[in-house]
């Protein structure tokens, strides 16, 4: 089993040495959050919380995402990275395209993008963009994103893009895997039928073995279950090495540490993190691997 560090909300300054050492002390990856703003008045519910309230506060850190995969790119060697999740229906497809082609060929393919469809209506009004047709926009983008990344010139002619005859270069030596979020009927369907992977936005033990055995499934209908594919979980127990290896067993491929919050607080010292991701790897990584 793999295992990735969530540095969501983590300081900004603190980024490149946390993903430096979590690449020392023997993580496979490391993720980052998205949100394009944070709105002062959120009415929309967060869906994987029970009483709808989002787990974080209007001042967390959101860096943008593109600008430090950059970095953290540069700052390590065989450390892998993706966002959990990237609000993928928000943005411009051709600057995604553009973002993710150029940190996979200078990272030497180290990136995935992890994408979700979003859950902040509010968010969406900012950006002008219709919150109701999300999901069937983010199907379309995917496909628009595969052909963009394989280069030369590509056109399209679909319900939310059109476009001529047009090139993005350079291309990225071969596609972005794409893992996505969310467990509801069609994110899943999505996954299984559009993507490379699953995230799980926190999941007990108990419900990991039946999402994926009904994403095998699905991927088996859509005829794609002899494809690469990968499930990163985050569980909402504390890390267990029997559990993790129990559900490594059912099929699960990358545990995540918690983000630094659940454990330190809303802010803590470098030092406080790497002992954190030391322990982590001392009592979890050497132990089911």
């Amino acid at each position: 089993m793999k295992f990735w560090q969530a540095l969501t909300w983590i300081e900004a300054d603190q980024l490149v040495e946390a993903a430096r050492f979590a690449e020392e002390v023997g993580f496979d990856g490391c993720m980052l959050a998205d949100h394009g703003v944070f709105p002062r008045d959120i009415r929309s519910a967060y869906p994987y919380a029970t009483d709808g309230a989002p787990p974080m506060d209007p001042d967390a850190h959101y860096p943008d995402c593109w600008a430090t995969l950059g970095a953290l790119a540069v700052a390590t060697k065989k450390l892998r990275f993706s966002i959990s999740v990237y609000v993928l229906p928000l943005r411009n497809v051709f600057e995604v395209a553009r973002a993710t082609g150029t940190i996979a060929l200078l990272s030497g393919n180290r990136l995935a993008l992890g994408a979700g469809i979003g859950w902040m209506k509010e968010e969406f009004d900012i950006y002008g963009v219709d919150f109701k047709t999300r999901g069937k926009r983010t199907d379309e983008m995917i496909e628009v994103l595969h052909e963009l990344w394989r280069g030369g010139m590509v056109e399209h002619h679909g319900r939310f893009f059109d476009f001529p005859a047009l090139q993005i270069a350079p291309a990225p030596t071969k596609p972005v895997p794409i893992w996505m979020g969310g467990a509801s009927e069609p994110a899943l369907r999505r996954t299984a039928n559009l993507c490379d992977g699953w995230l799980g936005a926190g999941n007990t033990p108990e419900e990991v073995p039946g999402i994926l055995s009904k994403l095998e499934r699905m991927r088996a209908e859509a005829g794609r279950a002899h494809l690469p594919f990968e499930t990163i979980v985050g569980l909402k127990t504390p890390p267990d090495v029997e559990t993790f290896k129990r559900l490594g067993d059912q099929g699960m491929t990358t545990g995540i540490s918690y983000p630094f919050k659940f454990a330190l607080g809303d802010r803590s010292t470098l030092d406080q993190k790497k002992r954190l991701m030391e322990d982590f790897a001392e009592k979890i990584i050497r132990q089911v691997r």
